[in-house]
């Protein structure tokens, strides 16, 4: 029972510490790299519990990919993270609400659980002994809880929509396809007849009508 101990000490510790770095870190870049330590570290945890298929979806999942990808994201796009913050004040009092919100919810589990320690046991579902952990998650994930397994699948479309429509950015001097012109275009629009004299080109000063 030691090592046990001692890993799950050193996994959480570990996962506690890299959390809060990701939120005090200065630079992004560094914060995502303190993210994908605590999913690590999450990871050992749930070896720990004997949840081997958790631990390999986070590793697989969110290192591999989400966090990941927030890495690249950060390090392509320019982002100018000081113009982000000048609204901060602004936005300071959603903040607060929100951040009561989440705290209130966890005072009401922390609460539930001190009071009732056998609530956890009560809205369990039993397990057969017969088949693997992976096919165990699967039989109460897509029966008992298939609706909140939708709901978080709306939940991240939308999330996904909303980074999409923030990190858009036209650019002035980028020149793009407008359909709707394209398909009004007509003979007005796409000719001009110019009476050149002879031994005379197009001037200067009508170059940018014919380019248009």
């Amino acid at each position: 029972m030691i090592f046990p101990a001692l890993f799950f000490y050193l996994f959480a510790g570990v996962c506690v510490a890299s959390a809060v770095m990701v939120i005090t870190a200065r630079n992004p870049v560094h914060s995502v790299l303190f993210m994908i330590l605590a999913f690590v570290n999450a990871a050992g945890l749930f070896l720990l519990l004997g949840a081997e298929f958790l631990a390999m979806i986070l590793v697989v999942v969110y290192v591999g990919a989400v966090a990941v990808l927030f890495l690249f994201v950060i390090m392509m796009l320019d982002v100018d993270f000081a113009e982000l913050r000048q609204g901060f004040i602004e936005y300071l009092p959603v903040g607060i609400l929100v951040g009561a919100i989440f705290l209130a919810e966890l005072l009401l589990v922390a609460g539930g659980w001190v009071i009732s320690p056998n609530i956890s046991k009560s809205i369990t579902a039993p397990i057969p002994g017969a088949i693997t952990n992976t096919e165990a998650i699967g039989l109460v994930l897509y029966t008992r809880y298939i609706h909140y397994f939708q709901m978080a699948g709306l939940v991240l479309l939308v999330a996904m929509i909303g980074a999409i429509v923030l990190t858009l950015r036209h650019k002035a001097s980028v020149k793009r396809q407008d359909v709707s012109a394209q398909n009004a275009r007509g003979k007005a629009t796409a000719m001009a007849m110019r009476k050149v004299a002879s031994g005379q080109g197009l001037q200067d000063a009508d170059a940018g009508e014919w380019v248009k």
